[in-house]
């Protein structure tokens, strides 16, 4: 009787223990996917929300946090008056307040690119720092480099010279793109005459996937092209009545989830979302996009 009801026991406890064994196989994949898409990083292009800063950068910043984002991208800094009035160092302290972090940085390269002054790029070096940025980036520049093929190949020599400057630093320098990168030059666009003409080792692109669509070109063809390249993507949507402004991300007529699945080849290290006219409150459209970034976003 002893054996026999200790037979029984055991068994109990080994049925009880498979059960909670399958209970827990079939439970964790869904905590694993749960915590991986808790765990996907995506930013913001401050310049989204440049009505808003003056107003209240710590306010902004705190509703970034709130929406999602783990990351900004900066723009506007000068040296004379940092970031929106803030030091770069007073600036640091309010993303870490609200634990968001900055790998990149728009910097006005406009002056430096005239008169290739380098303490400018120091400036903008030294921010970087303060800030633990990887990454020096070039939003915009004359659009009347993009004119010729050859003032386009003197702005990429002028780029690489910027990079070893930047790359000496512990950082990297990337450009953005508008439209006027991609206007036609006898077979060929600026765009193209930069990515070959630059140095692939020092100079990264921060493709703006709106821009591109815009201008009718095929971002897969350019990562395909390009492997690598492309560290930093806007993810900026068109609005479906009119493509020369935007919306939320997801509703507008640019499919990202083909340029996700490839964002391996593309390079991608940090997805950003930027829009830059709002048809919605600002604050509820950045919360939009958010969502939908969790969603696509690797």
């Amino acid at each position: 009787m002893f054996k026999k009801s200790k037979m029984n026991h055991n068994r109990r406890t080994f049925i009880k223990q498979i059960g909670i064994a399958t209970a827990g196989a079939t439970i964790l994949p869904y905590i694993g996917c749960a915590a991986a898409e808790k765990a996907k990083k995506f930013g913001i292009q401050l310049y989204s929300l440049r009505n808003e800063l003056p107003k209240d950068v710590e306010g902004v910043l705190a509703q970034i946090a709130k929406a999602g984002y783990s990351f900004v991208e900066g723009y506007g800094f000068s040296e004379k008056s940092g970031y929106f009035g803030l030091t770069s160092e007073k600036f640091k302290a309010l993303l870490d307040k609200y634990e968001l972090t900055s790998p990149s940085s728009h910097f006005d390269f406009g002056g430096w690119e005239k008169t290739q002054d380098d303490s400018i790029l120091q400036s903008y070096i030294k921010s970087a720092k303060v800030l633990n940025q990887s990454f020096v980036t070039i939003p915009s520049i004359s659009p009347a480099i993009f004119k010729t093929v050859e003032s386009t190949k003197a702005f990429s020599q002028k780029v690489n010279r910027a990079s070893k400057i930047v790359n000496d630093a512990g950082l990297k320098l990337a450009y953005h793109n508008h439209d006027m990168e991609f206007f036609d030059l006898n077979g060929t666009t600026g765009y193209d005459i930069m990515l070959d003409e630059t140095d692939p080792k020092l100079v990264d692109f921060e493709m703006d996937l709106y821009w591109v669509v815009r201008a009718n070109k095929d971002p897969l063809k350019y990562f395909k092209d390009h492997p690598g390249r492309f560290t930093l993507w806007h993810v900026k949507d068109m609005r479906k009545s009119n493509k020369t402004l935007n919306t939320e991300v997801g509703n507008g007529s640019i499919d990202f989830k083909p340029l996700f699945e490839n964002a391996t080849l593309a390079g991608l290290k940090y997805p950003i979302m930027e829009q830059e006219n709002f048809e919605i409150d600002p604050f509820e459209s950045i919360k939009k996009s958010a969502l939908e970034m969790q969603r696509i976003s690797i």
